[in-house]
């Protein structure tokens, strides 16, 4: 499909870099926009693709790539903070039986590299660094119908450099540009609606995080280790492991805070002697360390996700904490779910699209992504509040309920199967089923 239809994506992360992909394959052109100055910085830490996400980068050409990087999820351990064993697990092998195969974990800058790497020569082209975005125009027709349909939105950067499109997709994260501008501009237009507000996502847990080498642990552990109001989590993965120290803030805050390295390591001091394994602490990894950050962990589900020639996608309408490892999988499903609908609409039009049929469009998709983001966003919440005993509830269901291996197979049998199965996949492309298990999917592929 050739199309004068032209989407300008801000951010290039791996939810903006999926969303490259994904239009490449539909024929829509598109431009993505990335902030900092390199498409690869080793900031970040750890990042786990589901079974569903795994099966849209089959889709893409990607899986073969991923896989060579990435690392299976095979073991899951609990300890007190004392260091104390009282789960000892493997609920991958339930997923695998059920949906053909686990969870894997990669490095961020290892799967944003790969992503970006894998880009046909002419898209990478097409993805520009240092455009930080600080305004966004609509430019609307005022004419015949035949001219409304020319409306466009031009996005303006801090050098000054403008682009034209026919829309703006916001994947730029937690602390979102787009959104703040979708927000100003909608308020513009219509002072007295009712709408998110400008700091729309309160943080109740911070997080400290760091990535080292391996070393002699498998690949593919999971541990956490809890205690009232503080956890850990620890993950092996191909090359690096990460470890991440959670614990809660004195008082929720929508403040953007920004930590310093004496604040890492004053976090990782009152961690230093919580258990990540039998034989290691936090203290051991944390002294091997590549990076480290820390940050505030926002939590939040947006109301608006889009207006006029604006959609917002990932964390930036939608923010989990990180425990369940469910932000990026869910920006995934956005991109996907977003993309079916647009190629959908262009296959119908005779020309480009109206403003009107593509608020339909952002529409659907958001009324689509509803529930299953509600529930992942609950989930999330759940997680990370077991983990760090919130309250006494959540310290009995953590440290005793759900430590009886059977009533996590339950679970994931019976409740976390349901929802994997229902996950959407790009129907603008014929690919073989890449997973099979005994949980068939809701939407199987095709291959023609």
């Amino acid at each position: 499909m050739s199309t004068p239809f032209k989407v300008i994506i801000v951010g290039g992360g791996p939810v903006g870099l999926t969303a490259a992909h994904a239009l490449s394959h539909a024929g829509i052109d598109f431009v993505v926009l990335e902030s900092r100055d390199s498409v690869v910085l080793d900031q970040g830490a750890s990042l786990v693709l589901g079974p569903p996400s795994l099966r849209v980068m089959h889709q893409l050409g990607l899986l073969d790539q991923l896989m060579a990087i990435g690392g299976e999820l095979n073991i899951s351990q609990s300890f007190t903070h004392q260091g104390y064993e009282f789960r000892h697990y493997n609920p991958f092998q339930i997923i695998q039986k059920n949906h053909g195969t686990v969870p894997v974990c990669f490095h961020r800058a290892h799967l944003v590299e790969t992503l970006y790497n894998e880009l046909p020569e002419q898209a990478k082209q097409r993805y520009l660094v240092n455009q930080k975005v600080i305004d966004i125009e609509s430019l609307e027709s005022h004419g015949t119908e035949s001219d409304v349909k020319n409306d466009t939105v031009r996005v303006t950067c801090a050098d000054g450099t403008t682009y034209e499109g026919s829309m703006v997709l916001g994947a730029d994260g937690t602390h979102s540009i787009t959104r703040q501008l979708m927000r100003r501009l909608a308020l513009a237009a219509n002072p007295a609606q009712p709408w998110d507000a400008e700091k729309p996502f309160p943080a109740t847990y911070r997080c400290t995080w760091c990535s080292f080498p391996r070393g002699g642990e498998k690949i593919g552990i999971m541990t956490e280790t809890q205690n009232q109001d503080m956890s850990v989590m620890y993950l092996t993965g191909r090359e690096r492991g990460w470890v991440f120290l959670y614990e809660r803030l004195p008082e929720p805050t929508t403040e953007r805070t920004k930590y310093t390295t004496e604040d890492i390591e004053a976090v990782a001091a009152r961690f230093a002697e919580y258990s990540v394994t039998e034989t290691r602490r936090v203290k051991d990894v944390f002294a091997e360390r590549f990076n480290a950050g820390m940050a505030n962990l926002e939590e939040g589900i947006l109301q608006h996700w889009n207006w006029d020639r604006i959609v917002l996608t990932g964390d930036a309408c939608h923010k989990y904490t990180p425990n369940a490892g469910l932000g990026l999988n869910d920006g995934i499903q956005d991109v996907v779910v977003l993309c079916n609908g647009l190629h959908q609409a262009l296959q119908r039009a005779d020309g480009p699209l109206s403003t009107a049929t593509l608020g339909r469009v952002f529409e659907a998709y958001h009324t689509e992504r509803a529930e299953q983001v509600q529930a992942d966003a609950k989930q999330s919440a759940q997680v990370t509040r077991l983990h760090a005993w919130a309250n006494t509830l959540y310290y009995l269901i953590s440290r005793y309920i759900l430590s009886w291996n059977v009533i996590e197979g339950a679970f994931l049998n019976y409740h976390v199967s349901k929802k994997i199965k229902k996950a959407a996949v790009l129907t603008y492309i014929r690919a073989s089923e890449p997973f099979k298990g005994a949980v068939q999917w809701d939407h199987p592929m095709e291959m023609q």
